[in-house]
């Protein structure tokens, strides 16, 4: 009996030592807390510094987290948004759910950041990857006319279908829809997210799939497999830099200040090449792992500024409607 009171005595004891931490809540994305994604490791190592617990909730992808946040409002349960991108700051901002923050960092961006409510923590270039060998074509007036398939994903929930949106509009102007008229034959299916459609071009349902230049790596590094391959068209490639930033109601403002400034260290800037195959925001101590020294470089970089994105937006994608309803 005195052992069973005991016993009882410790975990009485370590639940009262739980329910004192601390929570966090980061709204994310869903293959940011997969097991091969960074949200374990993030995990572990903020919560050996932080005495508090961090709890990562996914959210289909990036354009979805905005729509959440909206939805909740200041009611939401997020203390941080982790997973939204440069063409989604100005609609986020307009929202007035989100706070100005204090992190400062020597990013490794190839644009200069001065942000004052979103932090940067990770950034690439948006590629089409198919199969290494494989035809693939020089720009997207070639892939219009061919008969390669591809895999995109939808601008309205997923940040990369919103990038292609945008990289397109920046290559192409007013020219956009004419090019989107081309490509329509070409689409075999528009998903909701990222994961869902990388995951069909690997089961061979299509030859290219939007991803990222930085997408290989993943195969090359993860796999030992160095199959894949993305394309570099000639009309450049659009940038994405991904952001966080806290909520204005968080109850755990100090809390998520410790968070944005722990996620431009080292300790969370080395976890993402090869956990999100992207680039980090801040170089690691330790460089870049290898392997991405054998990635494609676009020779142009496009990217329009958060405001030309949000204005863009809205005939960016009436034009990407009009041509697949055809």
């Amino acid at each position: 009996m005195k052992h069973l009171l005991i016993a009882a005595g410790l975990l009485s004891a370590t639940s009262a030592i739980a329910a004192d931490q601390p929570e966090l809540t980061v709204y994310t994305y869903d293959s940011f807390i997969s097991d091969w994604g960074p949200g374990p490791q993030v995990e572990e190592a903020f919560e050996a510094t932080c005495d508090c617990d961090l709890n990562l909730v996914g959210v289909e992808d990036g354009a979805a987290l905005l729509s959440r946040i909206r939805l909740e409002g200041e009611n939401s349960d997020a203390d941080i948004v982790l997973g939204l991108d440069t063409n989604l700051i100005t609609a986020a901002k307009e929202t007035g759910l989100f706070a100005p923050h204090a992190v400062t960092a020597e990013y490794s961006l190839p644009v200069e950041w001065a942000d004052t409510i979103f932090v940067p923590y990770d950034w690439g270039y948006f590629a089409f990857v198919h199969n290494a060998g494989a035809a693939a074509p020089a720009n997207f007036r070639e892939l219009a006319d061919s008969d390669i398939k591809i895999l995109i994903q939808d601008p309205r929930s997923s940040t990369p279908g919103l990038g292609l949106l945008m990289w397109i509009k920046a290559a192409y102007g007013n020219e956009a829809s004419v090019i989107w008229e081309g490509l329509s034959d070409n689409i075999v299916t528009v998903t909701k997210g990222w994961s869902e459609a990388y995951g069909l071009f690997l089961e061979g349902e299509a030859d290219m799939v939007l991803s990222y230049t930085t997408s290989p790596a993943y195969h090359l590094i993860a796999e030992e497999d160095d199959s894949k391959a993305a394309a570099v068209f000639d009309e450049g490639h659009y940038m994405q830099v991904e952001v966080a930033a806290k909520l204005a109601a968080t109850d755990q403002s100090d809390l998520a200040d410790q968070f944005l400034d722990f996620m431009v260290s080292d300790a969370f800037q080395s976890i993402i090449p090869t956990t999100n195959w992207m680039y980090p925001a801040v170089n690691p101590a330790a460089g870049l792992p290898a392997g991405f020294d054998t990635l494609v470089t676009p020779e142009k970089s496009l990217l329009l500024d958060s405001d030309h994105a949000a204005a863009a937006r809205d005939q960016a994608l009436s034009e990407w409607l009009g041509a697949l309803s055809q």
